[in-house]
């Protein structure tokens, strides 16, 4: 790189805003300074001379950006040095981005091979020519391939010609316009900043599954942005301006569609959440429309399994909307469907649960419980139990893993089948994990505990592989025997598909039937003395889960290691919780104490009302008292089940909960009422 581009900063203001949005501007500043340069390096000279085609970028007279193809035979473009490229191309008037490549104009480029996924960018200054023009080189620098599908190219007539037929200028997009985007699995996007001392203009592919691109009835267009390089450039570019040109090209008939318009950012909004893969959405909305068919001598042809992976990792608009309906019934019971059973080990059946009423799933966390409700014949009324979900939330549907233990679990392993229905409400819980931190973590389970660990797994190998980029995991599975174990073949298979970054140390307390490396790793328990023979303790984030004398015994020995309780994540089972001891430095909520006198209750949504007092117990056992049957499930502040809303009165936690609750909600498992600091007599109302 050149002093000069070196005294001169990278990145402009639009990109460095959303850099900063998702954290990375220390790290994008370097990546810069190596990446981006004011020449280009041999490879990328070589790789333009060999290409038949360039998508280009420009400007017109009324600051309107334009995208467009220029085709010639391999070796129409040529670069005589690093600093500069000759593209030998005749003008196109009939082309609305040709107006921006006058002599001195700002244009920027991007060369790309879609049968090798290969993509190289540069924006640089025109100089026209008798020969076609020049490019002199402003920036350089590769580009994000993980979108593009693969495909053959091939020539129709020779390219060059000047276009010979109709430029139909329209008003706004019709049917014909509509469908060649909806069906658009990629397009190319032009956008420029007017930066301090230049104009700098980019150009970029965009790509996705068939249909990522939505067209609203007024015509707008609403697309994704998946996780790219960080670059910044087309959407830092729309941050500042506002403007931005596509084109969507039919690779079989060589019809280009070219639009300039107005473009915003959205970096929050709840279709975000609802469209898989999509870390933030922007749309346009077009001033003026363009298409000349058959404009194009290239045409191209998808190769059998040429789909981009990673294209194929992220959702549509129909699953989003789908999970927004979803959103809208996240307070209610709903009917899921059985599709699925699978006898994971002896003792543990997987059953997987897809909506019945027309509404998608609501996407989960994953290490999230999913509260479910059962009638159990013979009993008065229904049951609720929470059970983990081992599914990750791209899985596409709801998967819990019951072992046969108590009578619920019991019903569910033997009455039900395939096509009944269970009723569940939103998955909930805050024992999760975050696959984008580069922290390793290390996960201990116990018995059934694999299940949320197993969800966070999936999620982990699942993101980083879409983002190419794995969290380290270290897994330690522990069961009573290798029958007993679950989601062998499952894991076997992921670690697999971590590419090195999970490791497995599977521990059996009986190893009868099993061979030591083949099926287990070590014999006993999972405790600080086997976690010191294959771990090398440093930097890790921990994620314990399993009975609750396992989970209290893992996290005091990592406590005794001085990990901080911060660094361990864990969830018990059964009517326990852990007992942690924190950091220090950091103290316990201050509650206020328990009212030592009797206080009104009432229960407003069942127009009841009820006098508690200190001997009365939780809330929930008062209202239990009254006739009432709210709904629950652990009574340990832990599945958040019996979340409730408060409209009056201030409660207290006789035990300190674990779930999540909101401003003005309370969990009547374990609050009652407190003393009212002002004196004046403390009224509780109920949503109940």
């Amino acid at each position: 790189m050149s002093e000069t581009l070196k005294t001169i900063p990278i990145w402009h203001e639009g990109e460095t805003y959303l850099q900063e949005k998702v954290g990375v501007v220390d790290r994008m500043a370097a990546v810069g300074q190596r990446v981006i340069r004011d020449f280009m390096p041999d490879q990328h000279r070589d790789f333009y001379a060999q290409l038949p085609y360039i998508v280009l970028g420009s400007v017109d007279d009324r600051g309107d950006a334009w995208a467009t193809f220029v085709e010639g035979r391999s070796g129409f473009m040529s670069s005589p040095s690093p600093t500069a490229l000759n593209i030998a191309a005749e003008s196109d008037a009939s082309d609305p981005a040709n107006e921006g490549l006058a002599d001195g104009r700002p244009i920027g480029l991007l060369g790309m091979e879609m049968h090798t996924r290969r993509r190289n960018r540069m924006n640089g200054v025109v100089s026209r020519s008798p020969e076609g023009f020049r490019v002199d080189v402003d920036q350089s620098f590769g580009n994000c391939p993980r979108y593009i599908q693969l495909r053959d190219f091939a020539f129709v007539r020779n390219p060059g010609q000047p276009f010979a037929g109709t430029v139909e200028d329209l008003s706004a997009l019709d049917d014909a316009a509509r469908s060649m985007i909806a069906a658009a699995d990629a397009f190319f996007v032009a956008s420029y900043a007017d930066r301090q001392d230049r104009r700098q203009v980019d150009v970029s592919h965009r790509g996705g599954k068939a249909g990522f691109v939505r067209v609203g009835e007024d015509g707008t267009l609403t697309i994704p942005d998946f996780d790219g390089n960080l670059f910044f450039n087309t959407l830092g570019n729309i941050v500042l301006n506002g403007k931005a040109g596509l084109l969507f090209v039919d690779y079989t008939n060589g019809d280009m569609l070219q639009m300039t318009g107005d473009a915003e950012v959205i970096l929050d909004s709840p279709e975000i959440a609802a469209f898989q893969g999509a870390e933030r959405i922007w749309t346009f909305k077009a001033r003026r429309i363009v298409r000349r068919r058959n404009a194009l001598a290239l045409r191209w042809t998808l190769r059998e399994g040429g789909w981009s992976p990673n294209a194929l990792m992220t959702g549509d608009w129909a699953l989003a909307a789908d999970r927004l309906q979803a959103a809208t019934l996240a307070t209610q019971w709903r009917a899921l469907s059985v599709t699925d059973i699978v006898d994971e080990s002896a003792s543990i059946r997987s059953f997987h649960l897809l909506p019945g009423d027309g509404a998608g799933l609501l996407p989960h966390n994953a290490g999230q419980h999913l509260p479910i409700r059962v009638r159990i014949p013979g009993a008065d009324k229904s049951v609720i139990r929470t059970y983990t979900l081992s599914a990750a939330p791209s899985d596409g549907i709801y998967r819990i893993s019951v072992k046969r233990d108590g009578a619920v679990s019991q019903y569910l392993h033997d009455h039900i089948r395939v096509g009944d229905t269970i009723e569940a409400r939103a998955p909930a819980g805050d024992f999760t994990i975050d696959a984008n931190v580069t922290r390793p973590a290390v996960l201990l389970a116990g018995g059934v505990g694999i299940t949320p660990l197993l969800a966070m797994l999936r999620h982990v190998i699942y993101e980083g592989l879409r983002k190419q980029r794995i969290r380290p995991i270290i897994l330690f599975h522990a069961a009573r025997s290798k029958n007993e174990r679950p989601f062998d073949r499952e894991i076997a298979e992921l670690v697999n598909a971590g590419q090195g970054a999970v490791r497995l140390i599977r521990v059996l307390s009986d190893a009868a039937g099993a061979a030591e490396g083949i099926d287990y790793d070590a014999i006993g328990r999972i405790d600080m003395e086997l976690l010191s023979r294959h771990l090398p303790f440093g930097d890790y984030d921990f994620y314990v889960c399993g009975p609750p004398q396992f989970t209290q015994s893992l996290y005091d020995g990592l406590r005794g290691y001085n990990i901080a309780d911060s660094r361990i994540h864990a969830e018990a089972f059964g009517p326990s919780s852990l007992t942690r001891t924190l950091d220090a430095g950091v103290t316990a909520p201050v509650r206020q104490p328990p009212s030592t006198k009797p206080v009104s209750v009432a229960f407003m949504g069942s127009l009841k009302e009820a006098r508690w007092t200190p001997e009365a117990g939780t809330l929930l056992e008062l209202a239990e008292s009254r006739g009432l049957e709210p709904e629950f499930s652990c009574r340990e502040g832990t599945c958040g089940t019996c979340r409730t809303k408060l409209t009056k009165g201030a409660v207290t936690y006789i035990k300190e909960p674990t779930a999540a609750i909101a401003e003005g909600e309370v969990l009547l498992c374990c609050a009652v009422p407190t003393e009212q600091d002002n004196g004046q007599e403390n009224r509780i109302q109920l949503e109940l």
